[in-house]
């Protein structure tokens, strides 16, 4: 799914759960090429001009998410809960936390011991960063989430300072247990744990009913 198209969706559906008509949704898709800035992106951190990025093919897309700058493909697990935070007692930074130990569960469950790093947002495998979190709250109500790189073509982070940190680099799934892993199971994986951690019972629905 396109990156602006899955923005419109998010956005109706928060309204939706801030006015108390829909439930709490998981958002769970695969974005065409596409890097995203946040709130607090510097402009160098994209280290390509508007020349290059055309070149690439790949576009540029302002956000109103925390984090600065990522990359977002093919490959990689994206998820966008839209949750009432009030129903679960937590505030936005709880809320993080809990997004780390879902997908640290989730890694678990495929032999991948992931950690957390001090001062850091995301998650973590030795130095290396495996899944990101960029969130905003509204009205109480959550948008935008986290990213998990199963299998993307990792060759498009070259081109961006990741999340703001010099230093260190972006890995997969696939690159750390040397072997893919089907997108199907990693998803029902985390929708588990997700469940799990959350304390909620999950209902299937297709996009279309969206």
């Amino acid at each position: 799914m396109g990156y602006q198209a899955a923005w419109d969706l998010q956005r109706r559906l928060a309204a939706e759960r801030a006015a108390g008509t829909c439930a709490d949704t998981l958002l769970l898709l695969e974005h065409a090429p596409v890097y995203t800035a946040g709130r607090r992106a510097p402009p160098e951190h994209v280290l390509l001009d508007a020349d290059g990025l055309r070149r690439l093919g790949v576009p540029l897309i302002e956000t109103d998410r925390g984090g600065q700058v990522t990359y977002h493909g093919p490959g990689q697990l994206v998820g966008y809960p839209i949750l009432a935070l009030r129903d679960y007692g937590v505030g936005p930074r709880q809320y993080v936390r809990l997004l780390e130990r879902v997908l640290m569960e989730t890694l678990a469950s495929f032999g991948i011991h992931a950690h957390t790093e001090e001062g850091l947002t995301g998650v973590w495998v030795y130095s290396e960063k495996v899944a990101a979190i960029g969130v905003k709250v509204s009205r109480g109500v959550t948008f935008h989430g986290f990213s998990l790189n199963v299998d993307p073509d990792l060759r498009y982070y070259r081109h961006v300072v990741a999340c703001g940190i010099t230093g260190r680099e972006v890995t997969s799934m696939a690159r750390l247990l040397k072997h893919g892993v089907p997108m199907d199971a990693v998803r029902s994986a985390l929708v588990h744990h997700f469940a799990e951690c959350c304390g909620i019972r999950t209902k299937y629905l297709k996009s279309s009913d969206l």
